[in-house]
């Protein structure tokens, strides 16, 4: 295999953003009335855009009542609007991780299911030299991850085949999404889900750490200590 671009997800794989999406949620839920989360729900709830968001935080028998999802959506836009940065920050190893792969000319791109205003935002403020070629989030009536509309867009948009990206992300909606885009699919196991869905969903690859993704790029790693992978379920590795 011979990588020549790596496609990341956002929150859950370049920053965790699991607090503020939280916080601002809970907020949004109770003052209409209803009971709040405790932030490892957050995990299962986020991924898929705002609008499953907070279609999965609401009373089940609320998820369906499209006047009151309308305006908690609308209310989560608004709060998030003044939560995103508290206590959102990139993940340990991250930043080295972009140093790397751009130094060596790997390109760079995110595709994001969060809305395209708070994913330009976010990308601007925590990574202000924006090492990335192509960055998208999800606009309105757009196609939503796990359709591969937007991968394959930003593999034509870079000029690439899409078998020469790597794709980053740790839900099984991103594993699905580069399944369906013919990329090579690799699970972040810091982030929001856990190993089982991954693999459950397509993943080829775990690592445990943003540095371990250096590995399928052989050429950039001769100064690292000489350490195989470790074998992972499934046929899968872990590094």
């Amino acid at each position: 295999m011979s990588f020549r671009a790596v496609l990341f997800d956002l929150d859950g794989t370049l920053l965790d953003t699991l607090e503020d999406l939280a916080d601002s949620m809970n907020a949004v839920l109770c003052r209409m009335g209803f009971p709040a989360h405790p932030v490892e729900s957050y995990r299962y709830f986020v991924g898929d855009g705002m609008e499953i968001l907070v279609r999965r935080a609401l009373p089940e028998g609320k998820r369906g009542d499209e006047e009151t999802v309308r305006a908690c959506v609308e209310a989560m836009r608004a709060e998030y609007g003044r939560r995103w940065a508290e206590k959102t920050r990139p993940y340990e190893g991250i930043p080295t991780l972009l140093e790397v792969l751009r130094a060596s000319g790997i390109l760079l791109a995110i595709l994001s299911n969060k809305p395209e205003e708070f994913t330009r935002l976010a990308v601007a403020h925590f990574f202000p030299n924006r090492p990335f070629a192509a960055v998208r989030g999800l606009l309105p009536g757009g196609p939503r991850k796990p359709d591969p509309a937007g991968a394959l867009a930003i593999a034509a948009e870079l000029d690439l085949p899409s078998s020469s990206f790597v794709y980053l992300g740790d839900t099984g909606t991103d594993m699905e999404t580069a399944m369906a885009a013919g990329m090579y699919p690799v699970g972040a196991l810091w982030g929001f889900r856990t190993a089982e869905e991954l693999l459950a969903h397509g993943a080829k690859k775990l690592i445990t750490k943003p540095t371990g993704l250096l590995d399928l790029f052989p050429s950039l790693i001769n100064d690292r200590s000489a350490q195989g992978p470790k074998p992972g379920p499934s046929g899968t590795e872990r590094t």
